[in-house]
């Protein structure tokens, strides 16, 4: 029988608290969770929680249990009682709080509110105790668009009971990066009555069963002589994992990785996170110098994963490890468990490699990604990436008044719809350095840097006319959808 948490946070389990704690002072992601890396809590606006009641499951007219939704909001920019709301979304990972980056600067100028929403299952606000396939059911894109569209709905109720007004509905604005930059434009594509518009950076709005893209674009961003170092790095370890595949593995201190497909892929995204997250030279000009030095170069990467992707980035050995992601208790490693859920029944985006010219081992291919999701959740579950796409539109989405970004070294934009419409503008940032949600976040993407500042980047100008157009494309739909009377049939 299925028990569900609470729903008030004095009755959240201190195993809840635990969670949090360790997510917040944060680990990084792997580029395969897309998420960006966590922020310290002196890069937030808030951190002060704030908890609703959410209904489970929002297609059942039987079932009405709800869960503990946690939730923050930040109004010291906010122009009361009629300034706009800014609906920041929280994607896959636990939502710690309402991250100092780009969007304070456009919470200033637009005299906005700004309020952030939990994604369920993960943090705080997770509806069960045990992380079952069984209890995962209800963990979905779908599921997380209707929470956002109840909470909307919430917290308007809630503000025009603060200020004693009547049934008034200000301009909202919905703001997202990443996974949630696709909740984002999905947002404004299925309730476009209960928004403005929306901003969806590095929006990965195309579910993608063989990303072969994905691997052809950090070959790009590493240009052609990074490119060939690492993928001789690749052939060397395939090697000596026939040879000795003990050895290599702790060479890299992934013994644990009793998989070699799951150590293969831990290696890939080490070299992808630099390019993702706007750090290239800290992974191309140490193997560039140790080929012309006649050094080893497993060594010489294996030096680059350890001390970078491992240490200051903050990765996880262990997030690659399929015995790890079978665990369905509550830990501070929730979120792994929780993200290849979604991965291996909506939207997949495996980054297998190409059949020439990849970087990453051919190991890492389809029937990998498969088998680990028969392996960690069971029988029968697999990613409908078709369905998916029919039911958003994948890059043919058919919403409007949706801002795309993009930087030009991200190999998830090739996920993302780089093609331009008045309605539906898109845009690339391109500079040396601009990786995933370079808009939001400035350069490098990793670690924050207060107010996303653009100082950093190899062409700043670049992020500042993507940005500038950004403002002047929501000062305008701003403009078009004031404050208005509410909708007697919400």
């Amino acid at each position: 029988m299925m028990k569900l948490a609470a729903t008030t946070p004095a009755s959240m389990s201190f195993a809840f608290f635990v969670i949090i704690l360790a997510v917040a002072s944060g680990v990084a992601s792997a580029s395969r969770l897309l998420r960006l890396p966590g922020a310290t809590s002196k890069m937030y606006l808030t951190n002060q929680e704030h908890w609703f009641n959410q209904t489970l499951d929002h297609f059942s007219p039987y079932d009405h249990r709800q869960f503990g939704q946690r939730y923050y909001e930040y109004l010291d920019n906010f122009r009361a009682p009629d300034g706009p709301i800014f609906l920041k979304i929280c994607g896959e990972s636990a939502c710690s709080g309402i991250a100092n980056d780009y969007l304070s600067v456009l919470a200033k100028k637009f005299g906005a509110a700004v309020v952030s929403l939990e994604h369920r299952y993960y943090g705080k606000s997770s509806p069960f105790k045990s992380l079952t396939t069984e209890n995962l059911r209800f963990l979905s894109s779908k599921q997380a668009l209707f929470d956002l569209a109840a909470f909307r709905q919430y917290y308007q109720d809630s503000l025009n009971a603060k200020f004693n007004r009547p049934n008034i509905d200000n301009s909202w604005f919905v703001f997202g990066v990443s996974y949630s930059g696709a909740l984002s434009a999905w947002f404004r594509l299925k309730f476009p009555h209960l928004t403005c518009g929306s901003l969806a950076s590095s929006a990965v709005v195309q579910a993608i069963h063989n990303f072969t893209a994905f691997d052809k674009q950090v070959g790009e961003s590493a240009g052609p002589e990074c490119k060939s170092v690492l993928q001789e790095i690749t052939s060397l370890v395939d090697q000596r994992l026939g040879s000795n595949a003990e050895a290599v593995k702790t060479l890299f201190n992934a013994a644990e990785l009793k998989n070699d497909g799951d150590f293969l892929y831990f290696l890939a995204d080490a070299a992808v996170i630099a390019f993702q997250y706007g750090n290239p030279d800290r992974l191309c000009i140490p193997l560039i110098q140790a080929k012309k030095a006649g050094a080893d170069l497993v060594e010489a990467y294996a030096t680059y994963v350890k001390d970078y992707y491992v240490g200051s980035f903050g990765a996880s050995v262990q997030t690659y490890n399929q015995e790890h992601l079978k665990k369905t208790t509550l830990t501070s490693d929730t979120s792994d468990r929780l993200w290849w859920f979604q991965v291996c029944t909506e939207v997949a985006y495996f980054q297998v490699a190409p059949s020439n010219d990849s970087i990453r081992s051919s190991r890492v291919d389809s029937r990998y990604h498969l088998d680990l999701c028969k392996n960690v959740f069971g029988e029968g579950i697999y990613p409908d990436v078709t369905a998916t796409n029919l039911y958003y539109g994948g890059t043919r989405i058919a919403g409007s008044r949706i801002i795309f970004t993009n930087g030009s070294q991200d190999p998830w934009r090739h996920a993302s719809k780089q093609t331009s419409s008045p309605e539906m503008p898109s845009y690339i940032i391109t500079c040396h350095n601009c990786g995933h949600g370079t808009d939001f976040r400035g350069c490098p993407q990793s670690p924050l840097v207060p107010e996303g500042e653009s100082e950093n980047c190899t062409n700043p100008d670049a992020v500042r006319r993507v940005r500038q157009q950004i403002i002047q494309t929501i000062d305008g739909w701003l403009s078009e959808c004031p404050t208005t009377p509410g909708r007697s049939s919400m």
